[in-house]
This record gives structure tokens, sequence and C-alpha cells, in this order.
């Protein structure tokens, strides 16, 4: 096996779609000798004139020289023949997802390759062991997983399948770091780990709009001002396509035994059904016609602020909150005046079962989100329209309000720490390293906080007390917590604690 430092070593690609397209690209910028070769005629030619075409345009921009260019556009070759790739120290396969097509392009790439070199794939889902369990050597066959577009994306899922060697793993790893890639270790499962891991960010934003707690703009906004995420699980569905997320959701859920905490709803099919798959066909949970507006998430401001509320425990966040916005703390109940609370993972009705406050007064504050921008207000049944009111009125002086209907763990709380249990159900299963986790879901989902860097920022007792309450209620095993979790709330550790 070669030496992926060395300045001399061959990349060949197949597939010269948009994946091998970029792959080859930052091979090229990363000075390797590379090959892209595509069954359909002329379509490796065509890749390589429109990755010349980006590296004009970089030139143009200032983000590359002339010469930088010339020299990766020297790097790049299309070949004609699967023949000539025989001569390369590694392969990476980019063509349809497609187990049967993959086994034979393997195939094929075994007789033609010297002994030495490294098989790898860029499939997004299918297991490496089942691709590779045709060949004679399987040791020397991997997975490398880019994300697109893989030039702007910087994370490589390095996957080991059953019989692959250490120094292959170790080698592609290297390989990923010359191309400019930050590479992860990974177990071969289902969606690996950034496609695995990011099913709860979606299907728990689907949940919340299919249970009517609140709509799609609600969400997404609560999201972003909330916890910091660059787009709403709304908003990145439609940008990803309802033709690309709803197929991988159905895959891993059903590659996870209907493991429920990967469930996603009739809405979420519907979608893909009716052709609504979001910006490329001009609709999905959002209008993106000409002149269409983005509906509000914002509550609408028809009452005069309340003057004086009762706090229904000592939220310290919540107390500054109503001050800073004027409000006044009445020491007593004097049966006319709103209740306020900050319930953890309940949700109104059971808040005020528990506690025998008035549900009608009720107005439940979500405080485990950042609540410097927006403020998520929730009620019970039957709570009077006016306290509502009032209260919004009121947090609406310095923040922008948004009403939700009653939800154990409000829409933030449940969201995020679904995100957190999910990776927290990623480090007890093995898939990749603590820190890998956190960095995939970072730099492969744009996440603001990798999820166990999420449970430590809520707090791991309050991400479990969410969960444990949200089970409790719901009686969904969906919110079932992670042992991983569990542990380390009851012995008071970080979620990343080894």
């Amino acid at each position: 096996m070669k030496d992926m430092e060395n300045g001399n070593l061959k990349l060949g690609i197949v597939g010269a779609g948009a994946m091998g397209g970029g792959i080859a690209q930052v091979a090229a910028m990363a000075g390797l000798e590379t090959l892209v070769y595509d069954a359909r005629a002329g379509a490796g030619e065509l890749a390589r004139e429109g990755i010349l075409k980006r590296l004009d345009k970089r030139v143009s921009q200032d983000k590359m020289s002339r010469p930088a260019r010339d020299s990766a556009a020297d790097c790049l070759k299309a070949v004609g023949t699967l023949a000539e790739l025989s001569d390369c120290d590694v392969v990476v396969e980019a063509i349809v997802e497609d187990l049967e097509a993959k086994t034979k392009l393997f195939s094929e790439l075994e007789g033609l390759l010297r002994a030495d070199a490294i098989l790898a794939s860029n499939t997004s889902s299918l297991p490496i062991g089942a691709i590779a369990a045709q060949l004679r050597h399987r040791d020397r066959m991997a997975g490398l997983h880019f994300f697109n577009p893989v030039p702007v994306m910087k994370l490589v899922e390095v996957i080991r399948g059953p019989d692959t060697r250490d120094d292959v793993m170790e080698a592609l790893t290297t390989l990923g770091r010359r191309l400019g890639r930050e590479p992860v270790q990974v177990k071969d499962t289902p969606g690996f780990l950034v496609n695995y891991g990011g099913r709860a960010y979606n299907t728990e934003g689907l949940a919340v709009v299919h249970e009517g707690v609140a709509t799609p703009a609600q969400v997404d906004a609560i999201m972003r001002d909330g916890f910091g995420f660059r787009m709403g699980p709304f908003e990145l569905m439609d940008l990803t396509g309802m033709d690309v997320n709803f197929p991988v959701t159905r895959f891993v859920h059903e590659s996870a035994f209907g493991d429920p905490r990967l469930r996603s709803t009739p809405l979420h099919r519907y979608m893909l059904e009716t052709g609504q798959l979001g910006r490329k066909t001009g609709r999905g949970f959002y209008d993106y016609a000409e002149g269409s507006e983005t509906p509000s998430a914002d509550a609408p401001l028809n009452a005069v602020p309340a003057e004086a509320v009762v706090l229904c425990d000592q939220d310290a966040q919540l107390k500054a909150l109503v001050e800073e916005c004027g409000g006044r703390i009445l020491e007593n109940d004097d049966s006319r005046a709103a209740l306020l609370a900050a319930p953890v993972g309940e949700d109104a009705t059971a808040y005020a079962a528990r506690t025998g406050c008035d549900h009608r007064r009720l107005i439940c504050v979500d405080t485990v989100m950042d609540i410097s921008q927006r403020v998520t207000l929730m009620t019970a049944p039957a709570a009077l329209p006016e306290a509502l009111a009032s209260v919004a009125a009121l947090f609406a002086q310095a923040r922008r309000v948004t009403t939700i209907a009653d939800s154990p763990g409000f829409v933030g709380q449940r969201i995020a720490a679904m995100v957190a249990n999910l990776g927290c159900e990623m480090a007890q299963t093995g898939l990749a390293s603590v820190e890998d986790i956190d960095l995939a879901m970072r730099l492969g989902l744009n996440y603001p906080r990798g999820p166990l860097e999420l449970v430590d920022a809520m707090g791991v007792a309050v991400t479990h007390r969410i969960l444990v309450q949200a089970q409790a209620l719901t009686g969904d095993d969906r919110y079932r917590p992670s042992q991983w979790l569990r542990r380390r709330a009851q012995l008071g550790l970080s979620a990343r604690a080894l």
C-alpha cells in the first residue's frame, strides 16, 4: 500500500455526477493525479469541464491563484474505460445507490487493480459489508462518504466494514485530511453517523406539527432563535427535498427494526407523494413562488401588556425576564393575575395537575432555551385567552413571542432533547468516538453544537428529565432515554465522560 502522503499518489473515481465531480475537484486541488471514469459516454469529460469552470470562478473571485488552478487542471483527467484505472492507488466509487450495481463494479475493479490498492465506496447508506461481500479480498475495502457539495462540506466519514484492515482505515483517514476534509471513523451501520444522527431533528419537528402543537414556521423560529440552529427542521427538509430526506428516514427507521426514536409522520410521506418536495419544486412546507410571504412565527399582539403576574416556581430566568419587560411580580395570588411557570419536560396540563394551580390562568414559559431573542409560551386546554394575550404583550415589549399548544417539553426542549438523546445512543453503541460524533454533526449538518455538547449545554439532568417526562406523559417509547444519558445524569457526569 502506498503512503497516502506520497506526492505521486494516483486516485481513481468512478462516477462523474455531483458527488464524483466534487471528490475529483478537491483531489485535483490537493495535487493528486486524479482519473475520472463514468460508464456514460462523455460524462467524464463533461465533469472535468464543469470542474475547470468552477476553478476559473474561484480565480475570478480571488479565492485561488491562476498557477494553482492550472496545476489542478493538470492533475485532472477523464478516462474512457475502467481498465485505465488499473494503476490507481485508491479508487473511490460514487455511482447510483444500488447494491447490485456497486457489487458488480467492485468485482470488476478487484480484477483490475494491484493487490495493494484500496477500494472505497462513497455510499451514503448501503452497508460496506454488503458491498464487499462478493470480493476475494474484503480487507482492503472501506467506506469513504463525502457530503454534498464536496468542495464546501469539510466532513468525510471513513467506514469500517467487517473485514477492513486497520492500515486501510488509517490510510483513508490520512487521505481524507490530504483532501482538506475532517475525517471521522465510523462503524458500518445504517445511515452511518450523520444520516443516522440527523433523523431526530427533522422527525421531532414533524411530530410537533403532526400533534398540532405549532406550525412549521413557529418550529423553525424556535430552533433558530432558541438553540442557535442555522435552519429550522422544515427549512432544512425543504432545502434537501422530500425525495431525499423521506427515503433516508424510512430506510434508517426500517433498518433499526422500527425503533420509534427514528419514526417519521404521515405528513412527511404525504409531502413526497403529492410532489411538495421543497425548493426544487417551488413548494414544500413553505411556498417559494415569487411574491409569496413566509408565515409569521410571532404571536399576534392585540392586548394590553400584563402589569403584574404571579410566579408559580422560583425560576431565576423567568423572574429576570418579567422584570426586564417591565412587569411586576406579586407575592400572593390575587385570583386575577396570570400565573407563570417554567416546567421542564411537562406540559401545562401536567404542571397544573401536579401543583394544583389554576390551569385557566397558567402560562408556561420555556426557559431551557435561550430566551434572549424569543420567548415560547404554552397553555393548557380551556386557558383564558385574555391571560395569554396579556402575557404575550408583556414579553413582546422586549422579545419576540411564539405561542404554542400544550406539549410535553414545549417545542424546543423536546426537539433538542431528541437530538441529544440520539447522540448519546450513538456513543452508547460505539458508532464513533464521542469527539467524532460531535465533530461529524457540527460539520455534516451545520449544527451549532454536537449532540453530546448539547446535552452538557442544556444540563445532563435537565435533558434526562425532559425525556423521562415526555415518555411518561405520552406513553411513547420514542422518548426513552439512552442508557448513556441515564447513567451520566444519575452520577452527575458530563455527557462526554467515558
